[in-house]
């Protein structure tokens, strides 16, 4: 068999066992029957909020049309979803999902991010993704992608970012504030210098049984009643080939296609003390993420030592610094 082949029929059983359908199909086609109790919701550490545990991310969104925008809108928020992530660097994300989430942007959890560091570029990000969002206000806004101690220090100085936000929060344009990082030293030091609301942070089962990758960030967390929103659960590992990464064009990392071991690397995620998770930004993976979201149990003694067999034979995205 060549390896072509190979590929498509992998996709092809991912597919048929996931239910996922074609997506020129309608709308219950994609998302499968509607009359289902809605996801179920958690509190967002000390913020009191409640939110769906599982988000939708805005590069599922990015660079689709309007009309099916509109559709995975509309059928998510049917779903229970209540919780929607997006950023700047998610191409044409915001506008998408701004016109999209207008008719329920009152139930909903908006949470937008800036990768700017100094006070006035921050400024004005935010209000371009206020007006791209149609929105004048976001439920939560983060400091995108803190990757270096040199990024903290350089938000948290008296000209830099969190003065804009902080400005924002005053004037009605920001309710909570939050952070997103890769990092478990960086993600520590921010916590150290600023009282954060919430973090974005990956919650993947084999950075924390190979690399031991969260388990002290999660903790430090949870001691400062903060709420934590896990990236990264449905991730494998590294992409190892280009060949089968052009099949998954908004995935920089390989996600995991096999059913069973899917299923069990959310509800990993899902049973760690966090609030919710954001799938990858695939609508295939987001769709087959939802079905698992609405049956999900915490994760068992058994299941828990198949992960750590599974995560022994691959290589995580994120290590310890050493």
């Amino acid at each position: 068999m060549k390896r072509r082949d190979f590929l498509q029929m992998s996709l092809m059983g991912f597919f048929g066992f996931s239910g996922v359908k074609s997506l020129g199909g309608s709308v219950e086609d994609e998302f499968g029957e509607i009359g289902h109790k809605p996801l179920p919701k958690r509190i967002l550490g000390r913020t009191g909020e409640e939110i769906s545990i599982l988000g939708l991310g805005g590069v599922v969104l990015m660079n689709e049309n309007q009309e099916k925008v509109n559709e995975i809108i509309r059928e998510a928020v049917e779903h229970g979803i209540n919780y929607f992530d997006v950023a700047p660097t998610y191409d044409n994300a915001e506008e998408l999902l701004g016109s999209a989430l207008k008719p329920f942007r009152e139930k909903v959890f908006l949470a937008c991010k800036t990768e700017k560091r100094d006070r006035r570029g921050a400024e004005e990000e935010l209000n371009q993704s206020l007006e791209k969002l149609q929105t004048d206000y976001f439920d939560l806004y983060q400091l995108h992608a803190l990757t270096e101690i040199a990024d903290v220090n350089r938000a948290l100085r008296w000209d830099g970012a969190m003065r804009a936000i902080l400005k924002a929060k005053d004037e009605g344009k920001v309710k909570y504030i939050g952070f997103s990082a890769h990092s478990s030293e960086v993600a520590l030091r921010a916590m150290e210098r600023f009282d954060f609301d919430t973090i974005l942070f990956p919650v993947n089962y084999v950075c924390y049984f190979k690399a031991d990758f969260g388990p002290e960030v999660i903790k430090k967390a949870k001691e400062k009643k903060m709420g934590i929103l896990a990236i990264k659960a449905m991730a494998r590992q590294p992409w190892p080939n280009e060949e089968l990464q052009k099949y998954w064009p908004k995935n920089w990392y390989q996600p995991i296609l096999n059913p069973e071991e899917t299923n069990l690397a959310l509800c990993f995620a899902l049973s760690q003390p966090i609030t919710s998770a954001i799938p990858p930004g695939d609508v295939r993976l987001f769709r087959r993420a939802l079905d698992i979201a609405h049956s999900f149990t915490p994760l068992n003694d058994r299941e828990e030592r198949r992960l750590r067999l599974l995560a022994s034979n691959l290589e995580p995205l994120f290590k310890l610094r050493s």
